[in-house]
């Protein structure tokens, strides 16, 4: 009786208050009805969905909520009616009830969602006044401006990921007494132009595109990709187009005439896992790595959760699973094997693809980068061992001691390449047939051959070709609407602490509607409108009075906005795990600041490998200055990442990872008090400290 009353009272007349379907009713659908009542027909209830207007109308009755089955289900108190039903373990409150009823009163209107409709902006909009409109209407002011020590070890941070030195410091306050607006200017471009600012870039990059030296799986060995990470350090330092840098990745090796470096860029491919475990099949691990490759693309550029729908459509998003392999589908060129245990086999004889720079290893095709003085004692090698292969071959008498002097051959020829720096070579061969994985069986001969194409609702039946090239132009193109939203929410969220939506890999259903949607926009098309300019969008950010703010909180901010969601202060941040281990070498004086190179091996417990098999493997801590390289560089072992990165909250990387955890634990305390590289480098300030001869009393010298 109550039930039917309350469902009356909907009828009558209530308060004018703009409900918007996208910011207020579609998060509460999708979290608790779209499962059942949503894109994917095998768990679809009742033939009813409720993501599209015109079929959720059977339970909607635009105006009349009293006349609504969904507000009848939502405010039923009977277990076998009440929606959501119990066995979901989802519940809807008080609010979110009330929010359904009266949106449907106004009409029960629906709009795209956000993330998959272009972005828009109005003329003469900046940060500064688009925040200060917001705050405006929370009836709060923004914050003053940080003191000029803060805003200088802020952009230091933030843009190269080192401290200011002393002198730096005093510079910049000279500077500053004289013209503020003027020292943060040329400060932001003294820094944009630092070589620095692409390893500070690159670090995240390297968690979406799953670096790593190592292969992980089963053996976890080590196959090198140094140049990788060179060719990200250097896009980002020389501002190479966001639009050209997701291209030369996807399918540097597809353009005319590919330089060494677009070669180079293209092994984003092949930074997947690998296996060689005994036993494997073939067909199911290149099915592994053409699903990894859909995941990483879709998440790392698209801020997609394409993987939901491998195994069936996906549950909330309109993608559907046959835009999932048709997806993969633009990956099934690449030339490569399942199994690589000698017994899988490359789509086309590898000869076919012989290059003077390319090399068949144990992990398929490598691109050595090497010398004409190297390239020429790598052919003499080629030619012993072929001479010697030939010399097993003609033998009639015994052949063990001639196949022991080839396996010698080999063994030098293999210990010279791998002294070389390589990456996996990405090379395009005649495209494997692929099918459409019903629940995402290998096994399974019976779903339909899909062609390589976009996921259908975000072109509009559009067609836009079939190779890696093809995919690469759609990603890149201004008129997608998720790249640029994208990469300009994860920049934020690097300056800020959180996206302005704050899952930085899914910009759909599942998750956050921006708290700031016009300055999304705004970011995402001064962000195209530049040429695609990482450095323009950074130096936009920082130079706004938003960034600039002090982070300390003043009045209720902290139980208003704990998050800082609003944006009325500036966030307190902490450094990722590379940056805690950089500023203690950098204060101390030990850090070696060279740009790029191989990988290297800091300090790590003793031990610490004894698990790694396949083979077993000592660890060898690097060297003279090398073990003093900043964090970027340090060996990346999937299976067993160094303690001091996994304490602090970075990655495995075996798969692409978009935001990483934050934690506080006593492990990350003991790194900090026990680990060689922070005792060294306390030892070494302490003693620059007592060699000094200053007025100051130490402590004072210290800070």
């Amino acid at each position: 009786m109550l039930r039917l009353l309350f469902i009356s009272l909907l009828a009558l007349p209530l308060p004018a208050e703009e409900i918007r379907y996208a910011r207020d009713i579609l998060p509460i659908l999708s979290n608790n009805c779209f499962f059942c009542h949503g894109t994917d027909p095998e768990t679809r209830e009742a033939g009813l969905r409720l993501d599209i207007r015109d079929e959720a109308l059977a339970a909607i009755k635009p105006g009349h909520p009293e006349k609504s089955e969904l507000v009848n289900r939502i405010y039923s108190t009977d277990p076998d009616e009440i929606m959501p039903t119990p066995k979901s373990h989802k519940k809807l409150t008080k609010e979110q009830k009330d929010l359904l009823s009266r949106w449907i009163k106004q009409g029960a209107e629906y709009e795209p969602h956000w993330a998959y409709s272009p972005a828009k902006r109005t003329s003469g909009q900046t940060i500064d006044s688009l925040v200060s409109h917001s705050l405006t209407k929370q009836n709060l002011a923004p914050s003053p401006q940080a003191p000029p020590v803060t805003l200088l070890r802020r952009l230091h941070f933030d843009l190269i990921g080192l401290p200011p030195t002393p002198t730096q410091l005093e510079q910049f306050q000279n500077a500053w007494h004289t013209n503020p607006e003027t020292a943060l200017k040329q400060t932001i471009e003294n820094l944009l132009a630092s070589p620095h600012f692409g390893e500070r870039m690159a670090t995240q990059w390297l968690d979406l595109v799953r670096f790593a030296d190592t292969v992980g799986y089963h053996g976890d060995n080590d196959r090198n990709a140094s140049p990788f990470r060179d060719y990200v350090i250097n896009s980002f330092n020389n501002d190479l187009p966001y639009d050209q840098f997701i291209t030369e990745q996807l399918a540097g090796d597809l353009l005319p005439n590919p330089t060494l470096q677009q070669r180079i860029a293209a092994s984003f491919s092949r930074l997947n896992q690998v296996s060689k475990e005994g036993g494997i099949q073939d067909a199911e691990y290149l099915a592994k790595y053409q699903a990894e490759r859909v995941r990483t693309t879709s998440s790392a550029f698209l801020g997609s959760t394409l993987a939901c729908a491998e195994c069936h459509d996906h549950k909330f998003d309109p993608f559907t699973a046959e835009d999932f392999y048709s997806m993969a589908a633009y990956f099934s060129d690449i030339l490569e094997k399942g199994a690589y245990t000698h017994v899988g086999s490359y789509q086309e004889e590898t000869q076919k693809y012989a290059q003077p720079d390319i090399f068949f290893g144990e992990f398929g095709p490598i691109i050595f980068i090497a010398d004409e003085r190297q390239k020429q004692t790598l052919a003499e090698h080629h030619q012993k061992v072929a001479d010697q292969e030939r010399v097993v071959n003609e033998a009639t008498d015994d052949k063990r001691p001639h196949r022991k002097k080839l396996n010698q051959l080999r063994n030098q020829r293999k210990s010279f390449i791998n002294s070389l720096p390589s990456v996996p070579a990405t090379i395009s061969a005649k495209p494997r047939p692929i099918r459409l994985l019903h629940r995402g069986d290998w096994t399974d001969k019976t779903g339909k051959f899909v062609t390589a194409k976009p996921p259908a609702f975000l072109t509009n039946g559009e067609t836009h070709g079939t190779t890696r090239l093809d995919l690469a132009k759609w990603i890149a193109s201004p008129d997608n609407p998720l790249t640029a939203r994208t990469f300009a929410n994860r920049l934020w969220a690097h300056f800020f602490g959180t996206g302005l939506s704050n899952n930085l890999g899914d910009l759909g259903y599942q998750g956050e509607y921006p708290k700031h949607p016009e300055l999304l926009d705004w970011l995402a098309l001064e962000f195209t409108s530049n040429n695609w300019s990482v450095k323009h969008l950074v130096r936009t950010i920082v130079s706004s009075k938003t960034y600039q703010q002090t982070s300390t909180p003043k009045n209720n901010l902290i139980s208003q906005d704990p998050h800082n969601r609003l944006l009325a202060r500036q966030s307190q941040l902490r450094l990722p795990a590379e940056l805690i281990r950089d500023n203690a070498l950098s204060l101390s004086g030990l850090l070696d600041p060279s740009i790029g190179g191989p990988s290297v091996k800091p300090y790590q417990p003793v031990g610490y490998y004894r698990h790694l098999n396949f083979p077993r493997r000592k660890y060898h801590p690097s060297t003279g200055a090398a073990q003093y390289r900043r964090g970027i560089y340090t060996h990346w072992q999937r299976t067993f990442l160094h303690p001091m990165l996994k304490n602090f909250d970075a990655p495995a990387r075996e798969e692409c990872s978009p935001e990483r955890a934050k934690s506080n634990t006593p492990l990350q305390a003991l790194t900090l008090l026990n680990d060689p590289t922070f005792t060294e480098a306390a030892r070494q300030l302490a003693t620059q400290l007592l060699t000094q001869e200053s007025n100051k009393d130490l402590i004072t010298r210290a800070f």
